[in-house]
């Protein structure tokens, strides 16, 4: 399977989608014209990547902001993890957040409560 790798900019996050070692990472801001149209080739690649993934998944989100469309997004990309998990592979969500940004942390917390997978709150200096 083709890993998907996406240049991030000021406005959209680097996306880096290794299949091989079963990492996703998503980075930076998340504030594209349409939320919808820039995540749906994600969600379709872990679709794609659920038929034949990895014993363990690490998803890597390292945002230093988004908004409020990115949110709901983002939130679809965690719902089609979840079905994933436990099936064929164990998902860990790392949710990393620098050290004095609370909306940040908030976020990871409001989705943590949300979705039924393990996830990590990583307080980091930079992101």
């Amino acid at each position: 399977m083709e890993n998907l790798s996406l240049e991030g900019s000021a406005k959209v996050p680097t996306v880096k989608f290794d299949a091989e070692n079963g990492v996703l990472e998503l980075k930076g801001r998340s504030i594209p014209e349409n939320s919808i149209e820039f995540y749906k080739p994600l969600n379709e690649w872990i679709e794609k990547y659920g038929e034949n993934p990895k014993s363990n998944t690490i998803v890597d989100i390292k945002l230093e902001y988004f908004n409020t469309s990115s949110s709901k997004c983002i939130l679809d990309l965690f719902k089609q993890l979840e079905k994933l998990n436990n099936k064929d592979t164990d998902v860990q969500i790392n949710w990393y957040f620098e050290e004095d940004d609370e909306d940040m942390e908030e976020a990871g917390e409001d989705y943590q409560a949300i979705i039924d997978l393990p996830f990590k709150m990583i307080e980091v200096e930079e992101i």
